[in-house]
C-alpha cells in the first residue's frame, strides 16, 4: 500500500493530494474485505525531505492497523535507485550522491544504466559514504531503527523489509548482498524480534550472466535466519509458460535450500512484449481476471508460501489498470472485487469482526493474505509501467 508523505521524492514541493483520512479509510476497507495484512511502502529519501510528516504518517498506519486488525509489513522501498539519478526514480537519499562525480545527476537509475551500476557496486562494497565519512550501510540501519522504534510496540506490526529489489549486476555480488542483509538484520535484532524480510534482486532474468540459481539466491540470506522471510515478486501465473514455471521453481528450491519461507510481496498478472530488443510491460495486455487471479493464488497455496501481497493499493493513477484497487477518491475498482472474491475462494472467508473497534483476525495465522502497497496493499517497487526491469 502506498502512502502519501512517505512516498514523496526529495525535491517534491507542497503536500500530496491524498484523500482525507486516506490511511484510516483504506485500512478499514482492506479489513472489511477479509484481507489481513498490508505491505506498506516507504522511501528513505521521503524521510529526508520531511522527517516529521514521514513519521506522523507511519504512526497513523500503525494506529489504524491496530484498530482494524490488519498486520503491517513496513517496506524500505527503492525504484530505479533514487530521484537523484532520474526523475521517476525514488529511494536512496541525495546526500549519498552529492559531491561524488561518479554519481552524475540524471545518470539513470534502472538496472541497465551505467550510473546505477556504479552506485550499486559501491553500495555492495560498502564504500558509499556521506560527507562526514559514515558508510551507507550504517546510515540505512540508523534510518530503519527510527521506523522500528516508532511502530514496534504496536500489535499490528508484523515485520520489516530491509530493502526491496536491490540491483545485482555481477556474479560476485551475491555474497556481498548476503553480508549486507546479515549486517542490517543484526542491527535490527538489537531492538526487535519481529519478522525481518530480505528481498530478491533485480533483474531476475534466467539468461543473465549473473546466473540466477538457487545456490546464488541462497547467498543473499542473512546469516541469522531466525524469524526471517524471503520476498519475491510474481507477475503472472507461475506455470503460464516454461519460463515462468522455471522461475518460480528456482525460488521454491531456494526456500528448500535456505529453510527461509517465501513471501510473495508483489503479485499481479503482467504481460511483457518486446520493444526495441527489450521486454517491456504491456498495459493493454496485462489484465487481472477471476480466472488468472485464482490460478495465481492457487499456485501460492499449493506451494505453501508464507504470505502474499497484491500489487497495489494507491490513490494515484497507474498506466496499467489492474495495478490499482481503488481510484483517487478511494472508490474500489473491479479488481478489488476480483481480489476479495479470489482470496475468499482459495483461502476461505475471514472472521474479521464487523465491529471496527474490536476486530479479530482470522484463525488463519498463515499465510498472510493482503495488499501490497505493492500487493493487495500498495507497494511501488517494480510495477514496471514502462520499465525494462525483468522480474
Amino acid at each position: 500500500m502506498k502512502g502519501a508523505f512517505v512516498n514523496m521524492k526529495q525535491d517534491d514541493n507542497g503536500s500530496p493530494s491524498a484523500p482525507q483520512n486516506y490511511i484510516e479509510d483504506s485500512l478499514k476497507m482492506i479489513s472489511r474485505a477479509g484481507l489481513d495484512h498490508v505491505r506498506f511502502v516507504f522511501y528513505w529519501e521521503a524521510y529526508e525531505r520531511d522527517p516529521k510528516a514521514f513519521i506522523k504518517e507511519i504512526q497513523s498506519v500503525a494506529k489504524a492497523a491496530d484498530k482494524y486488525g490488519v498486520k503491517i509489513i513496513y517496506d524500505n522501498h527503492q525504484w530505479h535507485t533514487s530521484s537523484w539519478l532520474e526523475d521517476r526514480g525514488t529511494g536512496f537519499p541525495w546526500f549519498l550522491f552529492e559531491g561524488d562525480s561518479k554519481y552524475s545527476r540524471g545518470g539513470g537509475g534502472n538496472t541497465p544504466d551505467k550510473a546505477a551500476q556504479v552506485f550499486w557496486a559501491d553500495w555492495w562494497n560498502r564504500s558509499v559514504e556521506d560527507k562526514q565519512g559514515k558508510d551507507g550501510w550504517t546510515l540505512m540501519a540508523e534510518f530503519l531503527k527510527k521506523i522500528v522504534l516508532t511502530v514496534d510496540n504496536h500489535s499490528s506490526t508484523l515485520g520489516y523489509e530491509i530493502l526491496s529489489e536491490p540491483h545485482a549486476d555481477k556474479i560476485d555480488q551475491w555474497s556481498k548482498i548476503g553480508k549486507f542483509n546479515s549486517f542490517i538484520t543484526k542491527e535490527l535484532r538489537k531492538i526487535t524480534d519481529k519478522t525481518v524480510i530480505y528481498s530478491m534482486n533485480i533483474p531476475v532474468d534466467l539468461n543473465n550472466p549473473i546466473k540466477i540459481s538457487p545456490e546464488n539466491l541462497a547467498k543473499m540470506a542473512p546469516s541469522n535466519k531466525e524469524n526471517i522471510a524471503f520476498k519475491i515478486s510474481v507477475y503472472g501465473v507461475p506455470d503460464r509458460d516454461a519460463y515462468q514455471k522455471e522461475r518460480f521453481n528456482i525460488f521454491l528450491k531456494t526456500r528448500n535450500q535456505t529453510g527461509v519461507p517465501l513471501y510473495i510481496g508483489e503479485w499481479n498478472n503482467v504481460v511483457r512484449t518486446k520493444d526495441g530488443g527489450i521486454f517491456k510491460l504491456n498495459p493493454g495486455l496485462s489484465e487481472l481476471t477471476k480466472t488468472n487471479a485464482g490460478q495465481i493464488l492457487g499456485a501460492f497455496k499449493k506451494a505453501g508460501v508464507w504470505g502474499t501481497a497484491f500489487w497495489k493499493w494507491d490513490y494515484r493513477d497507474a498506466d496499467t489498470t489492474s495495478f490499482n484497487l481503488v481510484d483517487g477518491k478511494l472508490k474500489p475498482t473491479k479488481y478489488f472485487g476480483i481480489l476479495k472474491d479470489s482470496v475468499e475462494k482459495i483461502y476461505g472467508s475471514s472472521s474479521l469482526a464487523e465491529n471496527s473497534n474490536e476486530p479479530t483476525l482470522s484463525s488463519r495465522n498463515a499465510p498472510q493474505v493482503g495488499l501490497d502497497a505493492a500487493s493487495s496493499n500498495t507497494d511501488t517497487g517494480t510495477d514496471g509501467t514502462s520499465t525494462s526491469d525483468v522480474k
